[in-house]
């Protein structure tokens, strides 16, 4: 029996590269504390070295830039690269055009491996090991995404999810409704794969694993929110009628709500060390 279509096969991953200007203009940072934490977990030596999986435009990377690591993003867009080598021209900082998968990097070298809301995209059966391998002993490996809930309008929750069903539930055969999560819930193993690739870090080798949560509430325009929801693999697969039925519902339902969309999101920081 064939598996559902879902939107987010990995042969999909490389449909960022043309959406770079939106992806880059209407995707969310990161929580300061988040970064801060990671710092705190990681050993560095003087002039410590990381790698970032999936950098897309960079939404994640001054951080880690800002405090003194030597970044190499492994991208697999050509124009996601070129994005990310403009701008971070001058900093201490290269690009690899390449899957992670296929990436070639020196083992036991690097102080950090880390991937912002893109490590569900690399095959973790040999993205993980290779993690392990790439890390220097004591060396930190960090994900961290964002999961998006719910908006705080009921209401308004109630009249986007119409146009769901009619457009994008009818597509993918999912008569599946959007819950709440909780911080226990996505600590699960099934949760931690559907967000990463795999159950647990531990299965692989890394050490002294935690789970950290960062709930937070940003608030979008019906055009900025249309314009994300145009960044997520599954809605850019829709068949186009499909897509533009939806999105014109979605902004119509937000424009009548003030033009204010307040969606809750909780970031999840997952981390393990190589021993």
């Amino acid at each position: 029996m064939s598996q559902p279509i879902t939107g987010w096969e990995k042969h999909h991953r490389g449909h960022f590269d043309d959406i770079t200007e939106k992806y880059e203009n209407v995707r969310p940072g990161y929580p300061s504390q988040l970064f801060a934490d990671i710092f705190q977990y990681a050993t560095t030596t003087a002039t410590p070295k990381a790698i970032e999986i999936g950098a897309g435009t960079g939404k994640a990377t001054p951080p880690f830039l800002n405090a003194g690591y030597n970044v190499t993003a492994v991208e697999i867009g050509t124009n996601m690269s070129a994005f990310l080598q403009k701008k971070f021209s001058g900093n201490n900082f290269n690009v690899i055009t390449a899957p992670f998968e296929d990436a070639a990097l020196e083992e036991n070298t690097y102080d950090l491996i880390y991937a912002a809301t893109a490590f569900h995209w690399v095959d973790a059966e040999i993205g993980c090991p290779k993690d392990f391998r790439l890390l220097k002993s004591g060396g930190a490996f960090a994900l961290f995404r964002a999961n998006m809930l719910l908006g705080c309008n009921q209401e308004l929750n109630a009249e986007i999810q119409t146009f769901y069903e009619k457009h994008y539930n009818s597509h993918y055969k999912s008569s599946q409704r959007p819950v709440e999560k909780s911080h226990e819930e996505l600590k699960q193993p099934a949760e931690i794969k559907r967000g990463f690739g795999f159950s647990d870090l531990g299965s692989y080798g890394f050490k002294d694993i935690t789970s950290k949560f960062y709930d937070t509430t940003r608030t979008f325009t019906a055009d900025e929110f249309v314009t994300l929801l145009e960044t997520f693999s599954d809605h850019k697969q829709l068949p186009q009628s499909n897509k533009v039925a939806l999105f014109a519902g979605v902004k119509q339902a937000i424009q009548k709500h003030g033009n204010k969309h307040e969606i809750n999101y909780i970031y999840q920081l997952y981390m393990g060390r190589k021993p």
